[in-house]
Order: structure tokens, then C-alpha cells, then sequence
């Protein structure tokens, strides 16, 4: 566990501040796995049946590809951070499908920051997320409001 005082803490996330997310890259077994479980429908099961979509072979539900980039985040950054979790998704947009063999990649941005009036000991981070395939086209785009402690002052 990381000590306080190296935490990435409200003061530390100025706006324009990156965190690089993955890559991962992104098997048809994990793909039909998600799916079986929590969106099984059939392209998301069934290369053929991908193939016959939109789509173009076999893709991650748009949910998986959600969770795929919260590992991601939370690999990069969350935890080692001073987060007091986030109270909602301003939006998420799948741009393009996540086919299995992608290497997803990414950032995450800070947009801007204010401390909360009604809670002074934490900050609200507005962030962008970003994940691109390996031919470098947006997949996914979120933005959301997290919740960070701010440093304690310290005692003299």
C-alpha cells in the first residue's frame, strides 16, 4: 500500500495532467467470457454472428470495454490515489467497436478541479478518458467527475 503522503492527492491533478492507460490487448476469450456473463448477445458470443453485423467480427460489449478501462485506470493511477470514489459518468461514448486482437491504449486527462463547498477536505476532478486501437482510432470516450482528499495542512 502506498504510504499518505506519496498519494496523488486533489492538489496534484492540474488540469491538462495525463495518465497513459494500457495497452491491453484484447482476447476472444475474454470477450465471449464478458459476454457470456453480463451481455450475451450474439456478437458479442459468435465471430460468425459478429461478422454479419456492423460490427465486423467478433466484439466486446460496450460494457466490457467500460471495464477494460476502469482496470486500466486503476492500474495508472487509482491506486495510488487519494480517490473517495466518483458520483456518476457525465457521459461514455463508444466510438468504434472493440474487436478481439485490439490493443487499447489511452489517456486520461484532467479537465478542471474545484474544491466542494460542502465538503472541504475534498476536491472535484473532472476527467477525460480516452481509449484508441492500435491503428490509433478512438474506441471509447468518457468524462466524469471524481471525488480526491485534499493534503492534510501541516502541524507546526
Amino acid at each position: 500500500m502506498t504510504a499518505q503522503q506519496d498519494l496523488i492527492h486533489f492538489e496534484d491533478m492540474s488540469p491538462g495532467t495525463e495518465y497513459p492507460l494500457g495497452p491491453k490487448q484484447v482476447t476472444a476469450e475474454e470477450i465471449v467470457e464478458f459476454a457470456r456473463e453480463y451481455d450475451p448477445q450474439p456478437m458479442h458470443l459468435d465471430a460468425s454472428a459478429g461478422e454479419a453485423t456492423i460490427l465486423g467480427g467478433l466484439a466486446a460489449s460496450g460494457w466490457h470495454s467500460c471495464a477494460m478501462m476502469m482496470r486500466m485506470m486503476t492500474d495508472s493511477y487509482l491506486l495510488r490515489a487519494a480517490a473517495e470514489g466518483a458520483p456518476g459518468l457525465d457521459y461514455v461514448k463508444w466510438k468504434r467497436p472493440v474487436l478481439a486482437g485490439d490493443v487499447l491504449s489511452g489517456e486520461t486527462r484532467v479537465l478542471d478541479r474545484r474544491q466542494s463547498k460542502s465538503r472541504p477536505a475534498i476536491g472535484i476532478v473532472n476527467l477525460r478518458h480516452e481509449l484508441r486501437n492500435q491503428r490509433g482510432e478512438a474506441v471509447l470516450v468518457s468524462e466524469n467527475p471524481v471525488m480526491m482528499r485534499l493534503r492534510a495542512k501541516q502541524e507546526h
